[in-house]
């Protein structure tokens, strides 16, 4: 399993640049474009947040070019300097992928090592610099940035693993609870995978025109009904096993953060894995 976990990473790195440089510059600009039709600034002005995927640029680049949009168009209405960026932490490696099944069976994830929230300039573990899931993010954030010839404002990157339906408790959400006071707040999350390369039978397998979109789009809002009222272990256990979403961690940490909020699908499209 360290093998193939090792070659999935090494064909992950190379697909992500290949997908830049098929892009180009034009294509980028064309995604920064089709991502500024929704205009998002209103929603993170008034305390909520913008969930955006992290398949394939081509796929849902336009997306995410959304989510920096909003950002960076909200920081500068509000004069607010920070934005916190919250990402999901694959399990690439066995340990990782180990107590994220334990944790996901019941087990007491205060006992697992990995429990806790990672990122850039913290002390602990750095698995999150082998993470891709804000890749994408990150380098539309740059080519942003630069389209507007701005000082942008601080971008701080967390990464949560093992919320195990108690995100209050988990080590580090202190500096997250200080940071949302005066940043903006958003997230990535894959929130539906459907399909035999998801373990679903060839007879249960949807194709997404015939029916898979409509399974997604009927999965993430029950997801989204659970994070509302704030049952994190049945979301935990939604993602886990129904949904088999990348989002169990990140979703409660947000939910946390911010509280109940009223969650819409504001576009919908599949990356075939």
């Amino acid at each position: 399993m360290r093998r193939d976990r090792e070659a999935f990473q090494a064909e992950l790195d190379k697909a992500i640049r290949a997908e830049r440089e098929q892009l180009g510059a034009r294509g980028v600009y064309e995604l920064l474009e089709r991502g500024s039709q929704w205009k998002l600034a209103p929603t993170l002005n008034a305390g909520g947040t913008i969930i955006f995927p992290h398949a394939d640029i081509k796929i849902c680049g336009h997306q995410t070019a959304a989510a920096v949009h909003a950002c960076l168009d909200s920081c500068a209405e509000r004069g607010v300097e920070r934005v916190l960026v919250i990402g999901v932490l694959h399990a690439l490696t066995d340990e990782l992928q180990a107590a994220r099944v334990r944790g996901a069976n019941g087990s007491d994830v205060t006992q697992e090592k990995y429990w806790g929230i990672q990122g850039p300039g913290l002390d602990g573990y750095q698995d999150w610099q082998y993470e891709f899931s804000l890749l994408d993010f990150q380098f539309l954030w740059e080519q942003e940035i630069k389209r507007r010839a701005i000082q942008p404002p601080q971008l701080i990157v967390r990464y949560p693993y093992l919320a195990g339906g108690k995100p209050e408790i988990l080590p580090g959400i202190e500096e997250l609870e200080e940071i949302v006071k005066d940043a903006v707040v958003v997230a990535t999350i894959d929130a539906f995978h459907h399909g035999i390369g998801y373990d679903d039978p060839p007879e249960q397998a949807l194709y997404p025109e015939r029916g898979g979109l409509e399974l997604a789009r009927k999965s993430i809002d029950e997801g989204l009904e659970i994070l509302r009222r704030g049952d994190y272990w049945a979301y935990n256990q939604h993602c886990a096993f129904t949904a088999k979403s990348d989002g169990r961690d990140v979703g409660q940490v947000v939910r946390h953060l911010l509280g109940p909020l009223d969650g819409k699908i504001l576009d919908l499209t599949y990356a075939d894995m």
